[in-house]
């Protein structure tokens, strides 16, 4: 069971996208930091346990070329092995800071190329991979840029083209030493996940077929990818393989974050019904299948849900932002 803790305040409401939350906790500093995306700004909270809030900070998208300001897409924190950065996505380009967003350290603009004029152009879907950060694009393409272990001499290093539609969400999970094994998921408009293999040079592993529906966000756990989709339902797949291994009619509406505690293998689903639910993976020593038990429902009244993360790798707590909603919800277990 988990209870409703002290809600941290908001200068403005979080925006209606997907996956608008992004959670980086210091256990050392005994802090934890969130990110919430407003129209062309970003905010950033640091928080004691309690939920005190001890600092604000607000970021804004690099205007590049335009006459109106940009509106950002997405803030997300990415833990690399020697240092961590913080990733904003806009209509213009990519800006990556220091963990605190004190130093921009890098801009990448946007080309829209062969972009129609009533088409968006827009960066969307952000994750680490060894070294590398990998950000997606409105065209399908994913941009990987090669991370130094300290200053701004970031360099694009690939695109992997494999996405007909705009990326959606990117996941990514440690290779652990071995070969051949895929640590990387891509998702876009369509449905359609690419699964890789990470490395100097990124290769398509799988890919897994979209059924017609969107698919808003995704996780990778021990091999296994669990994919929410804009119909409320949640599959989970062999990364190695593709194969379907379970299908849960999770949530009433479309999907808006979907969320993993590595540790004990919790996986958290929020969508546009109001509901955050929490589910227990594992995997059968038997057969090698993964199993799944519902542990945990809270419904948030009246909120349209889009951001909602755990806030401990273990999952004994979590945060969830809504559209209009001048504060980043908190809840702890009992």
């Amino acid at each position: 069971m988990f209870r409703r803790e002290r809600s941290i305040p908001l200068r403005g409401s979080a925006a209606a996208l997907c996956n608008n939350l992004s959670v980086l906790q210091l256990p050392l500093r005994n802090l934890t930091h969130f990110g919430v995306v407003h129209g062309p700004s970003a905010h950033l909270l640091s928080a004691a346990p309690e939920g005190v809030p001890l600092a604000q900070r607000q970021l804004h998208a690099k205007e590049g070329a335009g006459v109106s300001p940009p509106l950002i897409t997405q803030v997300h924190w990415c833990v690399l092995p020697f240092r961590v950065l913080l990733v904003l996505t806009s209509h213009r380009g990519i800006q990556m800071y220091e963990s605190d967003g004190s130093v921009m350290v890098y801009w990448h603009a946007l080309d829209a190329g062969d972009a129609s004029p009533v088409q968006a152009v827009f960066a969307r879907g952000i994750a680490s991979s060894g070294h590398f950060i990998c950000v997606g694009t409105w065209s399908g393409r994913v941009l990987v840029f090669d991370i130094p272990a300290k200053g701004p001499n970031i360099v694009l290093s690939e695109e992997l083209a494999a996405h007909p539609t705009s990326v959606t969400d990117i996941a990514s999970e440690p290779a652990q030493g071995q070969d051949c094994v895929a640590d990387m998921v891509t998702a876009d408009d369509s449905g359609l996940l690419c699964i890789w293999q990470s490395g100097p040079e990124f290769k398509l592993s799988t890919q897994i077929p979209g059924f017609g529906v969107p698919c808003t966000s995704v996780q990778l756990w021990q091999g296994t990818i669990a994919a929410g989709y804009g119909n409320g339902q949640v599959r989970l797949y062999e990364a190695s393989t593709g194969n379907l291994h379970i299908q849960i009619n999770a949530h009433a509406r479309a999907i808006c974050a979907l969320d993993l505690a590595p540790e004990v293998g919790k996986l958290l689903t929020a969508a546009e019904d109001t509901f955050v639910h929490i589910w227990k993976l594992s995997r059968s020593p038997e057969s090698g299948y993964i199993e799944v038990e519902h542990c945990h429902g809270e419904c948030v009244p009246d909120t349209q849900v889009c951001g909602a993360r755990f806030c401990d790798p273990s999952g004994n707590s979590f945060a969830v932002t809504g559209y209009d909603l001048a504060e980043i919800l908190r809840f702890s277990s009992m």
